[in-house]
């Protein structure tokens, strides 16, 4: 298949080539995102290849299909940046990436977290300033801890089996409770619950209608005072705002780890140094000296990578020969 690669970043080059080695389509990669304006440089191409920061939306699908697309290879888990009802209108095909290494995530997830509570971040700045002071340092440790994991599914179960050899105490959240989990000592209870008796917080939820800001100004007055919370889900999961506050007055949140943010399309994965970020909340909250912050990295691995090429040009193979993966295909409306 001729695929065309938008907003392709030279650090997922090399796999995609090694992997497409076993598969021949013929790749080409084009640095910009796909949108509206951007769309007829797909002319002629079977499929496009897009990213979370791409926008495949009515405008940008018309486009596509005029121009001979077939199929729309997601090389993400997420698929919330294509008009599902437009594909169908236009009979394209849209395909996905499931899971892929979710240790990726859940070792990220952990390593905020040890970050945060041991104060990695601030010694490695104090130390480059000839700083080498004790003072306001003092951290704690995991072990004894209840550490609460929001979404068990692949990426929150890998984040479960590590801080349980850290000798947490686990509780878990999910509508669909998980054998492995129970078996591991893992207890199941609602999220409020959760969020009471939890030292360390992490959420692994997809993002719904119900989840969406379930932490918030009301439920971070559940949180124990002194606790730890990091997402490594979805943004829209935590309300920014309500977090900040939360931070600055210590009584209950007292740690913030983020690798995704609510407002984060048009930031993150772009290089903004040399410009002034225009987001407030932003900027107020990576100010916040008890929070830290990461650029949707935590997926970022060599296995992560060669995984989403597998299964994206997998796809595009299974596609081509008439039969793709039911789990891949995204239902379309």
């Amino acid at each position: 298949m001729k695929i065309a690669m938008f907003y392709a970043k030279d650090y997922e080059k090399p796999q995609f080539e090694a992997v497409n080695a076993r598969h021949g389509h013929e790749i080409t990669y084009i640095a910009a995102a796909l949108n509206a304006s951007t769309a007829p440089l797909a002319k002629g191409f079977d499929a496009v290849c897009i990213f979370v920061n791409d926008m495949c939306d009515a405008a940008t699908i018309e486009t596509l299909a005029a121009g001979g697309v077939k199929l729309v290879l997601c090389r993400s888990a997420g698929f919330n940046q294509v008009d599902l009802k437009a594909a169908k209108t236009h009979g394209l095909t849209v395909m996905r990436v499931p899971a892929y290494s979710p240790e990726s995530i859940a070792e990220h997830a952990v390593a905020m977290i040890l970050s945060l509570v041991r104060n990695v971040h601030h010694q490695y700045n104090r130390v480059r300033n000839g700083n080498f002071s004790m003072d306001n340092l003092v951290g704690f440790t995991l072990r004894g801890r209840v550490a609460g994991i929001v979404g068990t599914g692949n990426i929150g179960r890998s984040t479960a089996r590590i801080l349980n050899g850290f000798g947490c105490k686990l509780l878990g959240s999910d509508p669909y409770p998980h054998d492995e989990m129970k078996a591991l000592g893992m207890e199941y209870v609602e999220r409020d619950e959760l969020f009471r008796r939890s030292d360390v917080i992490v959420l692994t939820a997809p993002l719904t209608p119900e989840t969406k800001h379930m932490v918030n100004a009301e439920t971070l007055k559940l949180f124990k005072k002194g606790s730890v919370l990091i997402n490594t889900g979805r943004g829209p999961l935590i309300d920014t705002k309500a977090a900040i506050v939360a931070l600055k007055n210590l009584e209950t949140l007292w740690y913030l780890g983020i690798d995704v943010y609510e407002q984060e399309a048009g930031l993150f994965f772009e290089n903004l140094s040399a410009e002034i970020v225009q987001d407030d909340t932003l900027q107020l909250l990576i100010a916040q000296k008890n929070c830290l912050v990461t650029p949707h990295t935590a997926w970022l691995t060599q296995e992560a990578l060669t995984d989403i090429a597998e299964q994206t040009l997998g796809n595009a193979s299974s596609f081509s020969a008439g039969a793709p993966v039911p789990e891949r295909t995204v239902k379309l409306p």
